[in-house]
């Protein structure tokens, strides 16, 4: 004869949402992404420095390069005291610098006149591609502006590694080592030489030393006009 055991109690177990919630809207829209003009996009080995660079101002003038600015030593932070960077430390660490200082002046350069931030970003972005380094670096040589001692530091940055498969994949490992090779030479000068790196950043178009003052006055004769 079968047995049948008693049924067992069923338990329920269920947990309280005590956090409040969004409703949800089925009619929400979300913001639309900017897309960078495809002008300022290109990886032509002819880049246009001078398109790029360029800024809608008043002024022809061309600042000199100065030692101080306002009573003080230059405009960028101060960096640490190194007599021999080579020494103390290695290629990708200097690039690693450079890259940031590089990106300082773009950014600075653009300040003015006045633009949106989507237009800021698209402009300095433009500017910082490997793609546009590499022009910039190219330039300097074709035109002989570095003393043998940059162009040893530019062989020695040629050479480091990098992590940025992508870029490197996108730009051509040539390409991506230039202008790697750049942002050494760029951080090189920085701990070294403020005033030789303002001179370099000069001769690529980069706005430098006193070039505030004239931001200064050609916005006053854009409030003028």
């Amino acid at each position: 004869m079968a047995m049948v055991s008693p049924s067992l109690p069923l338990r329920v177990c269920g947990s309280v949402d005590t956090k409040q919630r969004i409703p949800y809207n089925p009619h929400r829209t979300y913001p639309k992404k900017t897309q960078t003009p495809a002008s300022l996009l290109t990886t032509s080995p002819n880049l246009n420095i001078p398109h790029l660079i360029k800024r809608n101002t008043l002024s022809n003038t061309t600042p000199e390069v100065e030692t101080s600015y306002m009573g003080y030593e230059t405009w960028l932070p101060s960096p640490p005291k190194v007599e021999k960077p080579r020494s103390v430390f290695n290629a990708a660490t200097l690039a690693y610098i450079g890259d940031c200082i590089f990106e300082l002046y773009a950014r600075r350069h653009f300040l003015f006149p006045p633009l949106k931030i989507d237009e800021y970003n698209d402009r300095v972005m433009a500017v910082v591609r490997c793609e546009t380094q590499d022009a910039m670096l190219r330039k300097l040589i074709e035109e002989h502006s570095l003393s043998e001692e940059e162009r040893k530091v530019l062989r020695w940055g040629k050479n480091l590694g990098s992590a940025k498969t992508k870029t490197r994949k996108r730009a051509g490992v040539a390409v991506y080592n230039r202008a790697s090779s750049l942002e050494t030479l760029i951080g090189y000068l920085y701990l070294t030489n403020k005033q030789r790196l303002d001179e370099i950043m000069l001769m690529l178009g980069f706005s430098v030393g006193d070039s505030n003052q004239l931001m200064l006055e050609e916005l006053q004769n854009l409030q003028m006009t």
